[in-house]
């Protein structure tokens, strides 16, 4: 071997050992909260990315500086040229929500990007894998196509939709195959595409569900490997959905599903496109044979109908003749046009049915084990024409439950497959009607639906009760986002609960990654800010925006109780969702953003409640649905609505306080310390009279004595400093005595249990309530046979969802109480955090395994108690720090605080 030869050997070695020598890895780039997202509208997006240690038995790793290359093509950054950007190094531990500062981005544009790092010797790391995004249509002269639909409006008339799901198609020449070519599609109602008889993408119910008073969300599809040179044609097929919802009904605004779609289509690394394929009249239009079987409004969304009679195979592609098909029709649509920034749905947990019951009138049973909201597949045979009933239900004893039906009409061939496409069902049984032969278990399958953001967490521990409870409130909320935000239930109403949100985000943040899902939702709440809540018929022309709880656009500040959906009822805690959600999300991520957005959301909200309050109590105003307080408490059917009560007011009113307390947080995080003062000064106020008004020095209680204003007014820091923990005391009364150590409250009374007890270190409380088996209680579910959590706490309730967010509140509790992983307010992000499990007899649980994938990389936490020994197992991430409470050697009774840096720990009492 040549010298020269020999000292490139020697220098490529050094090179490649001096990168591998350094401590740190990096992967798991994301920007906006996501993996190569498509279409992305943000100007300034943010990028994150987890580090690793490169030795598993390191200690003490972590990030000093970073530098980020960004390129507009693909040979820059394999050459690690930032011709967009190059950051270089910058001095700092950041890995979440660093903001691009390179050149001006342009529409419709891919970018690439990579980041390296140094670690705690200033050696340099390898470059990360290189990840990409692409933009979206910046502005909004970008978009030259127009709105198109067919001519057949809703009829809400009808008891069920005269619209069936429209297909549209465009045929066109190309020279050769594109190198590149982005479709954005946004349509009012679902949508899927089609390029040349192929489906593109595998969401499913898109776009993610979005208020069409004010915006359609734009969907980016990657288009180019399915054209061709010569002919092509794009499909799109229309789900009539969302179009028809009353809520979204406009005097200006037909109720028809409609779509604008635009794409440019380059050849090689042209800069200037050669053609622009856009929505409008020169589109062909015609019904397909699917459609709702439903009004798409609340105890009426149904299913869908399929008619297999008026199927066209070949419809999607290029050698079929339209001739004889419509023009499309074209609307003025006033509505702002934005990307989808949240994962879309998709299909998960192939269900099998478990027995089909042939029943007395010739029908068949279908048990599918569990229940569930999301598609059916289901083989059918028959005679030409025959109609094939799907009728599905929560409750064993009832063939249907709330309207959710579908239907096959059988074709000319006698077989056929129903399967879902612009709706869902909901429920464990389907009642299946018309078929003259039983079904085989094989015929039928079904998933769930939901939002396809990631698992964060494995649980598991010693109580078999925990971990039953863990994995169905995990089940249930995975069965509620649908779309993008969490529906109340999926068979009912399908509304975005603000209240609800209380008792299920927490749960969400700490067990999946949905720091994208929860931004969403807040856009969706600024959607619907300043419009009053919706009770009532939306439908009728004569009485929609009319009155109170009618809809009106008041612009005062007032908000309604759900979004991006504005009907139904609930109290001034709903709308506080709007301080409560960014805070969250901050905690978990460090995300300003989310904070600076909403800031002036949360004052207006605020500011409207203050105007309900006199001397430091809210008073009660709104129609009969604007002033609930908790809700859905053991018996609360029986024992009524609790708006006109004092109760309600005491809640309310402490709630507000508990908003001041956040904001002050808010507004310190933002550098705000004007602010700040103001919020502060407020919450004090409001708390003393709130605390001269409704406390009882003779119980240490509030008002009704009740568990959920006795949460409240201690999460709020109502009590005086000196009361507080006679306070706590009462409420420790209430849980172990009064109620026996079961659970007394319902949704917004449990969500702000649940998160005071946690605060408080009680895990002893908690335990308690999750560990009762009977009435009421998770523990009651699980022994009536439930596979999903319930609405209320009775079994039996007319009217009563199986599927639903009420109950969702310990999933928290499990990560951050009973593993003890636990986010640190100083330090948010899990920059810092702690490690406290209960290991002193709290409960009576033995061991737990629990690891969480936090956004500063993998936490661990392994514990078992044996023979009064303690042993805790802790991994804490790269880059990050850990107090760990752990029991003392001296077998006192109490804990000792350990920090610890990155590296992985064992810590035992003997």
């Amino acid at each position: 071997m040549s010298k020269t030869r020999q000292l490139l050997l020697f220098i490529s070695l050094f090179v490649c050992f001096s990168v591998q020598s350094a401590s740190l890895r990096v992967g798991d780039l994301q920007c906006e909260y996501l993996k190569s997202p498509k279409g992305l509208d943000e100007k300034l997006p943010r990028f994150s990315w987890v580090l690793t240690s490169t030795k598993t038995s390191a200690k003490g790793n972590y990030q000093t500086a970073y530098r980020i290359l960004v390129a507009d093509n693909i040979k820059d950054i394999k050459q690690k040229q930032g011709n967009i950007w190059a950051s270089e190094w910058v001095h700092s531990d950041q890995t979440q929500q660093i903001v691009f500062k390179g050149k001006d981005l342009l529409s419709d544009r891919t970018y690439y990007w990579c980041v390296q790092v140094k670690d705690e010797a200033g050696k340099e790391s390898a470059w990360s894998e290189i990840n990409d995004w692409s933009t979206g249509l910046f502005e909004k002269k970008d978009w030259t196509a127009e709105w198109i639909g067919s001519d057949v409006v809703f009829d809400p008339s009808l008891s069920e939709s005269n619209i069936y799901d429209p297909w549209f198609r465009k045929t066109f020449d190309l020279n050769k195959k594109p190198s590149r070519a982005m479709l954005f599609v946004a349509s009012v109602g679902y949508h899927e595409l089609y390029v040349n008889g192929e489906r593109v993408g595998d969401e499913v119910l898109a776009p993610a569900v979005t208020d069409h008073t004010k915006r359609a969300r734009y969907i980016a599809y990657d288009i180019a490997k399915k054209l061709k040179p010569g002919k092509n044609v794009i499909a799109l097929w229309l789900g009539t959905s969302w179009s028809v919802f009353p809520p979204y009904n406009m005097p200006d605004r037909p109720r028809t599903p409609m779509v604008i779609a635009q794409a440019d289509i380059y050849e090689s690394n042209n800069s200037t496109p050669v053609l622009r394929i856009k929505t409008d009249n020169s589109w062909k239009t015609h019904p397909s044979p699917n459609k709702l079987s439903c009004k798409w409004s609340e105890n009426f969304f149904g299913g869908e109908i399929w008619d297999d009679n008026k199927s066209i195979p070949d419809w999607n592609k290029v050698g079929y003749n339209d001739e004889f098909w419509e023009k499309a029709t074209l609307y003025n649509l006033n509505l702002k046009l934005s990307a989808q920034r949240v994962e879309g749905n998709k299909l998960y947990d192939e269900i099998k049915p478990i027995s089909i019951e042939t029943r007395p009138d010739g029908s068949y049973r279908v048990d599918m084990g569990v229940n569930f909201a999301g598609w059916t597949n289901i083989q059918v045979k028959g005679q030409p024409h025959d109609t094939i009933h799907f009728l599905f239900s929560e409750r064993e004893q009832a063939e249907m439950t709330f309207r959710n039906f579908s239907a096959y009409v059988v074709g000319t061939s006698g077989e056929g497959t129903f399967r879902n496409r612009f709706n869902y069902s909901s429920g464990r049984w389907i009642t299946i009607k018309g078929l003259k032969e039983k079904p085989e278990l094989s015929d039928i399958k079904g998933w769930m639906v939901r939002t396809a953001y990631q698992p964060a967490v494995t649980f598991e521990c010693s109580d078999s009760l925990q971990n039953w409870i863990y994995d169905r409130v995990l089940w249930t909320y995975q069965n509620l986002s649908i779309g993008g935000y969490i529906v109340d239930c999926p068979q009912r109403e399908r509304l975005g609960y603000g209240g609800d949100a209380h008792a299920t985000s927490e749960t969400g943040l700490l067990n999946f990654k949905t720091a994208a899902f929860y931004t969403k939702w807040m856009q969706d709440w600024q959607d619907v800010r300043g419009t009053e809540p919706v009770v009532g018929d939306m439908n009728r022309a004569d009485w929609a925006r009319q009155g109170i709880m009618s809809g009106r656009f008041l612009k005062n500040g007032i908000l309604p109780h759900t979004a991006p959906t504005y009907a139904g009822g609930g109290g001034p805690s709903w709308g506080s969702i709007t301080v409560a959600l960014p805070w969250l999300v901050y905690q978990q991520t460090g995300d300003t953003r989310i904070l600076e957005k909403n800031y002036e959301l949360m004052d207006e909200w605020l500011q409207f409640l203050q105007t309900k309050t006199v001397d430091g109590i809210m008073r009660r105003f709104g129609g009969n649905w604007d002033f609930l307080a908790d809700w859905l408490w053991p018996n609360a059917t029986a024992e009524g609505m609790n708006n006109n009560k004092p109760e309600a007011e005491c809640f309310n009113s402490c709630f507000l306080v508990y908003n001041f307390r956040l904001m002050e947080k808010i507004a310190n995080a933002l550098g705000r310390a004007d602010d700040a003062k103001v919020w502060q000064e407020k919450a004090i106020q409001n708390s003393q009279a709130i605390h001269h008004a409704y406390f009882d020095p003779t119980d240490d209680s509030y008002c009704d004595k009740s568990m959920g204003n006795l949460a409240i007014a201690l999460l709020a820091d109502v009590p005086p400093s000196d009361l507080r923990v006679r306070v706590i005391k009462r409420l420790e009364k209430e849980i172990l005595d009064i109620r026996k150590g079961h659970i007394h409250v319902g949704i917004t009374g449990g969500a702000v249990l649940f998160r005071l007890l946690r605060q408080e270190n009680r895990p002893d409380l908690v335990y308690s309530m999750l560990s009762q088996t009977d009435y009421p209680g998770w523990g009651y579910m699980k022994a009536n046979g439930a596979t999903t959590i319930w609405e209320m706490w009775e079994k039996d309730l007319p009217g009563h969802s199986l599927l639903h967010s009420s109950y969702l509140y310990p999933g928290a509790w499990y990560i951050d109480a009973l593993a003890g992983i636990r986010a640190d307010e100083n330090h948010p992000g899990y920059k810092h955090f702690f490690i406290c499990p209960p290991l002193l007899g709290e409960t009576t649980v033995k061991w737990v395994k629990c690891s969480f994938d936090s956004p500063a990389g993998r936490i661990k936490s392994e514990w078992n108690i044996q023979n009064g020994k303690a042993t805790l197992k802790i991994v804490v991430p790269p880059n990050t720090t850990a107090t760990v409470r752990f029991p003392s050697k001296e077998m006192d009774g109490n804990y000792t605080l350990h920090t610890f840096n990155s590296g992985h720990y064992t810590l035992t009492n003997q």
